[in-house]
C-alpha cells in the first residue's frame, strides 16, 4: 500500500481539471484516484435489484486523480501542501507555509 499525501475522511480542494476549486471530504481512495463527496458526479444506468426495485438512472460520484486535489487548510482558507514532522513521538502532517497540523493516523 502506498502512502499518499491525503487519506480517507480529509477535507480537500481540488486543484485542476473540469471541478476546480470545489472542495469535499475524501470518501475512498482506489488506486491512485481518489472518490471526493459530491465532486465528479456521474450518471449511473442500475438494473432492478432487490434492494432497489425500481433500477433507472442513480447519480454517483466519479474519482479524480489524486494529483489533482490538495488538503484543505481552514487557516490559509485555500489548499497547502504538506510535509512530515514530529509531534512529540508521533508524525504529523504539517501544512507548509501555515504550519497547520493534520493528523495521521497509523503512523
Amino acid at each position: 500500500m502506498k502512502n499518499f499525501h491525503v487519506r480517507k475522511g480529509d477535507l480537500v480542494v481540488v486543484t485542476s481539471g473540469a471541478y476546480k476549486g470545489k472542495r469535499g471530504k475524501i470518501l475512498r481512495i482506489v488506486g491512485e484516484r481518489v472518490i471526493v463527496e459530491k465532486v465528479a458526479m456521474i450518471k449511473r444506468h442500475t438494473k432492478a435489484t432487490q434492494k432497489n426495485p425500481q433500477g433507472g438512472i442513480v447519480d454517483k460520484e466519479g474519482s479524480i486523480h489524486i494529483s489533482n486535489v490538495a488538503l484543505f487548510d481552514d487557516k490559509l482558507g485555500r489548499g497547502t501542501r504538506t510535509k512530515i514532522g514530529v509531534d512529540g513521538d508521533h508524525k504529523v502532517r504539517l501544512g507548509v507555509k501555515s504550519g497547520t497540523k493534520f493528523p495521521t493516523a497509523g503512523m
